[in-house]
């Protein structure tokens, strides 16, 4: 018998609609569609969700850890299974798990890891580095930084595509064989860790680059005689750019100015580490985000709910807006329609949270997270 589940008494945000005195219908692990609250089909369980917001699951397409897992650090299956279990309960329903640079033989055993543990929640890898630009190397290791060749992406990504779904280039150091390969495996390449100019940058995003990795940091400065990377996606019609909302990594008049200037094109990350002590990546939390011990910014502590309460509470954008840029622009960019969304077909991810940005219900595939 299939698990029919109506929700109730909700503000339901999908898209570009918001639903009031509405039921969003769940059959199984898909989205049966959305009714009004009067034509709920009998057969479905009624939850009631007492005034609280339903929207899809939030989606993060760069973070590297929670709590005491630094996925990096571990590279267990044990240590994937506990971060997507922590991110369920955060209202994360999907996400890319990230590496930063590293040695291609840790990528090699982190790949292996990831097929080993079978993970559910994420999507698959995040490759930030090696092949980034020394320059703008932030808590990177300069020395494990290097130029990319066909030969050494293949070296990772041949034959483990289904893994492999994203890289963070420095686009001025990547010749258009290496991007042309990486278009040819699927993977999402995106921009970052880059001193490239207007130039460099613009031609990156007119052959096969379409996204920008965490928009203002590590990059080349927004300079009124050259306006450097993040100026070139400013002026792009297509490029999308991934931004870091915890008023730390990206003041908040900032995202402002950024959101005015790329609209739909701008979306939300997490970019968040966990606590660690070990390896190359030895994270300090300070009061609301990590350094590393020398004091470098190394990563933020956000939650992607916590991202969208701040660009609703502190940039001032819409909620339904907000809740967009942590659901649908970034599906859209990782071409997944069937996440990011309530719609009729789609995965039954779904988070419901109060007025007050808490978690109230998660469900994952349809079945509720403990």
């Amino acid at each position: 018998m299939k698990h029919k589940l109506a929700l109730i008494n909700g503000k339901i945000f999908t898209e570009y609609q918001i639903y009031d005195q509405h039921a969003l219908l769940i059959d199984s692990d898909r989205i049966a569609g959305i009714v009004a609250q009067d034509d709920i089909p009998e057969m479905f369980e009624l939850l009631d969700v007492k005034g609280a917001n339903i929207c899809p699951g939030l989606i993060d397409l760069q973070i590297y850890g929670t709590g005491e897992d630094l996925f990096s650090a571990e590279l267990t299956a044990e240590s994937i299974h506990r971060i997507e279990h922590n991110l369920l309960k955060q209202g994360c329903t999907s996400f890319v798990l990230t590496l930063a640079t590293n040695t291609l033989e840790l990528f090699q055993e982190a790949i292996g890891v990831f097929e080993r543990a079978n993970p559910r929640v994420a999507l698959g890898l995040h490759l930030e580095g090696p092949f980034l630009n020394a320059a703008k190397r932030g808590a990177h290791p300069a020395e494990l930084i290097q130029r990319a060749t066909v030969d050494l992406l293949a070296s990772v990504i041949e034959g483990k595509e289904e893994i492999v779904k994203m890289m963070t280039i420095a686009p001025e150091l990547t010749e258009q064989a290496c991007i042309d390969y990486l278009n040819e495996k699927g993977v999402l390449i995106t921009a970052g860790h880059s001193a490239a100019t207007y130039q460099e940058a613009t031609h990156a995003f007119n052959h096969g680059v379409p996204a920008v990795t965490h928009l203002w940091n590590a990059m080349s400065p927004l300079h009124h005689r050259d306006v450097g990377l993040p100026g070139a996606a400013f002026n792009h019609d297509e490029v999308s750019a991934s931004i870091i909302v915890d008023g730390i990594h990206v003041d908040f008049e900032a995202v402002k100015l950024s959101k005015e200037l790329m609209g739909e094109r701008l979306f939300l990350i997490t970019d968040a580490v966990a606590k660690c002590d070990k390896g190359i990546y030895q994270h300090v939390f300070n009061k609301d985000h990590y350094t590393m011990p020398d004091g470098t910014l190394s990563g933020s502590a956000l939650s992607m709910l916590k991202a969208v309460e701040n660009c609703v509470k502190k940039v001032g954008i819409s909620l339904d807006e907000s809740l967009r840029m942590a659901t649908l622009y970034p599906a859209r960019l990782f071409g997944r329609h069937d996440l990011g969304n309530l719609n009729s077909g789609s995965i039954a991810n779904v988070l419901v949270f109060t007025e007050d940005f808490k978690v109230q219900q998660v469900l994952f595939q349809g079945e509720p997270v403990e």
